[in-house]
């Protein structure tokens, strides 16, 4: 008889371990690695982005030692039109292979030899080791790299004890021979096949299972013949996390879990047919033999790899085949930029953080089209333009109140650091950006108010605003490139510029007072000319505030003024020869000749 409450714990160790160092191998890698992912594996030579695709799925699953996990982020970026399914494919098919890593890693248990080297590299030998080095960087030191580097340790040395102690429970069996006519049951392919099927559903996870298969393989039952059918299985089984995750996903999200389903559906099919059709027909010499733990990765990675390399060719045609089976097209439907937020990304945050600039982005580029087209009105009437703003003003909306929930369920604990800067910077900033779009809509108005009023401007009355129209276009494009490019050197220019716009307004006001005074300026013109100088300078007042965000993240030791959150020192040379080219660019001079009136 075995022990089951040490079974229970040496499978509870070996899940354990491998999902601490899983998740730890994740958080070292970062946002980088789900950047990775979220890359376009696109080439202009033909098969090459394929092959990149397939590369980067092997990679990826090689480090987090899941294809699951893989999976999950890939049906996240289809689901938010990060990537195309075409695109996925080949990184589902290099997934799976990726996915035979651990079974490799623990084929070293099979070690065995007098060299003391070699000896050494044996689980029961390092793992002790690896816990301890582990713990004493968790304990001892606060870096967090250095935490997630323990992770790692503890993890694989916890893994490998609790392998070490399922082999001990199953010692036992070697002597059974109730056990070895149990375990030849599985040498018929359907009982195998199911048995790998149920419990890697269960788990959820194939390389847990298959680590569980290599353990009872120090038994001397496990033969071929019940080897194959059961990883058959197991990669099958697998496929129950994929689909689970892809629930509440759309389509083109379902037919990535669909594809990994296919995947291994057809290999399971091809495998079983081919191998057990030579079997049945002309034999297998050596089927009957007893495996061991690296025979058991040996034949994972062979189910995984041929699979692999059979599909390939066929990616578009999966694509293809599994549309017709959801029955979706591949036009894109609907609006791409709120979708691209979707809450399966925060599974990762990295990605999840990068669509929310993404969007930002595109959202300024609505300002900037706003902002354009409103200060078009202040000449010219268009009604058309008007049609436009008021769209570009209900998404800029949309995209405030999207973000704004968004931001605040992304799981700041799995974020570098300069990503948690990241998030503040994007945090601090959409308000700001709502609020520019709401002056740009505000000019539109006041044009078509001064437009019904029959309001016109002087030629100088006229210069002075359009001084003030350019002046603010380049405080908006300098504020939107530093914050969609992180240029720290453009954020700080804006500070000055921005000063310069508040002097400008004080200044044209002034002129238009001197003008009301001397009967050459009308009241219901003096109000439109107010209210536009208000406007540009509300942009320039949230446009500086973006900017010190930037700042703030890409240098957060920089000198910044609390009451007036200067990034800049205004005693500084710099500050002072910016200030003076744009009030020399753009501010207006003293008039010595009296304007004609509104």
């Amino acid at each position: 008889m075995i022990n089951v409450l040490d079974l229970f714990g040496g499978v509870g160790l070996f899940l354990f371990g491998m999902s601490l160092m899983g998740s730890s191998l994740e958080k070292l890698a970062g946002s980088g690695l789900e950047k990775l992912l979220g890359k376009l594996t696109t080439s202009r030579i033909r098969g090459v982005g394929t092959l990149k695709g397939w590369g980067l799925g092997f990679g990826v699953t090689g480090i987090i030692q899941s294809s699951a996990a893989t999976t999950i982020m890939l049906i996240g970026f289809v689901n938010a039109g990060i990537m195309t399914l075409v695109q996925a494919i080949p990184v589902v098919f290099g997934a799976n292979v990726g996915s035979t890593v651990t079974a490799q890693i623990l084929r070293l248990g099979d070690i065995s030899s007098g060299n003391i080297f070699l000896t050494l590299l044996k689980p029961s030998s390092f793992a002790p080791m690896l816990l301890a080095i582990g713990a004493f960087i968790h304990l001892f030191i606060k870096d967090k790299k250095q935490k997630d580097i323990a992770g790692i340790l503890i993890g694989l040395g916890t893994l490998f004890y609790g392998m070490s102690m399922m082999e001990q429970v199953f010692e036992p069996l070697k002597e059974s021979e109730s056990f070895k006519k149990f375990f030849l049951s599985f040498e018929n392919p359907f009982i195998g096949i199911l048995t790998g099927l149920v419990l890697t559903a269960i788990i959820q996870s194939s390389s847990a299972s298959v680590g569980i298969l290599q353990a009872l393989s120090a038994t001397g039952s496990v033969t071929y013949a019940s080897a194959i059918p059961v990883i058959i299985g197991q990669n099958i089984g697998k496929c129950m996390t994929i689909i689970l995750g892809s629930i509440g996903a759309n389509k083109k999200a379902k037919r990535v879990a669909l594809t990994y389903l296919l995947f291994n559906i057809i290999g399971a099919l091809v495998f079983t047919v081919g191998i057990y059709s030579v079997y049945y027909l002309f034999g297998i010499s050596g089927f009957s033999n007893p495996v061991n733990r690296g025979d058991i990765a040996n034949l994972h990675l062979g189910f995984n790899l041929l699979t692999s390399i059979m599909l390939m060719p066929f990616s578009k045609f999966m694509a293809n085949l599994t549309g017709k089976i959801l029955r979706d097209k591949d036009e894109i439907v609907g609006e791409e930029e709120i979708r691209a937020l979707d809450d399966m990304l925060l599974k990762t945050p990295g990605i999840a953080l990068m669509q929310c600039k993404s969007l930002m982005k595109t959202m300024g580029e609505k300002i900037m089209e706003n902002y354009d087209l409103a200060t078009g009105l202040i000449q010219v009437e268009d009604k058309n333009a008007r049609t436009v703003i008021n769209e570009n003003e209900s998404f800029i909306d949309r995209c405030e109140t999207v973000l704004s929930a968004y931001v605040v369920k992304i799981d700041r604990e799995r974020l570098t650091i300069d990503n948690k800067r990241m998030m503040v910077e994007v945090l601090n900033s959409i308000g700001d950006y709502e609020r520019m779009g709401d002056y740009a809509v505000k000019i539109a108005y006041v044009a078509g108010q001064a437009h019904e009023d029959k309001v016109v401007f002087s030629e100088k009355g006229m210069a002075e605003i359009n001084a003030m129209v350019t002046a603010t276009r380049q405080l908006l494009t300098m504020t939107l490139d530093a914050f969609d490019n992180d240029q720290q050197n453009t954020a700080t220019k804006v500070e000055p510029l921005g000063r310069t716009i508040k002097n400008m307004k004080a200044i044209i006001s002034e002129h238009h007072s001197e003008r009301l005074q001397d009967g050459d300026c009308g009241v219901r013109g003096g109000v439109a000319l107010h209210d536009l100088m208000g406007c540009f300078e509300g942009i320039a007042v949230h446009g500086r505030s973006v900017s010190r965000h930037v700042v703030k993240r890409l240098d957060p030791d920089r000198l910044q003024d609390e009451m007036h959150g200067l990034v800049m020192d205004r005693n500084e040379e710099e500050y002072k020869a910016l200030e003076k080219y744009y009030f020399d660019k753009y501010l207006p001079k003293k008039q010595k000749k009296k304007d004609k009136k509104y």
